[in-house]
């Protein structure tokens, strides 16, 4: 199932009056159950249930005394960013090449990487043609939503 229509569905589970909510398409199988007001959680039989305990306030640590750090320098152009949390990879399978390397020229629509996310493979395809000027994520490295892979000049 695509992650755009998962949030959707979340987000509708989570706006409406729903408790529960089941969705089989093809193999797949996704289930969102909304806990209630008040942090109670409502029981599943046979399913373990879990509750997130709120965490203790950190108190503000004293500022050191220190020259400030230099921001990390960015290789000007466009960078292309992830566009779901998961797992970045270069290759298609652990012993291909990589679909590109620094130096390497890409047009539209060819691909960048993967980024396996709930067990589906997702190429990340470049969304500007030019040449890789920075590869940002190294191979296997769990990426986040909006963060920086490449670097296209």
């Amino acid at each position: 199932m695509d992650l755009r229509k998962l949030k959707t569905l979340i987000d509708l589970v989570a706006e409406s009056g729903i408790a529960e909510l089941e969705i089989t398409e093809g193999e797949g199988k996704v289930r969102i159950v909304k806990f209630a007001q008040g942090g109670q959680i409502a029981g599943v039989p046979g399913m373990p249930t879990y509750q997130v305990m709120p965490q203790a306030p950190v108190a503000p640590a004293a500022a050191p005394a220190e020259a400030p750090v230099a921001a990390p320098v960015v290789a000007q152009g466009h960078v292309v960013k992830s566009p779901m949390v998961g797992t970045f990879y270069r290759a298609p399978n652990p012993g291909a090449s990589a679909f590109v390397d620094v130096g390497q020229a890409v047009k539209e629509g060819d691909p960048l990487c993967i980024i396996e996310a709930m067990k589906l493979l997702n190429e990340i395809e470049a969304d500007k043609a030019g040449t890789i000027k920075e590869i940002l994520v190294e191979n296997g490295q769990p990426v986040e939503f909006g963060q920086p892979l490449f670097v296209i000049g």
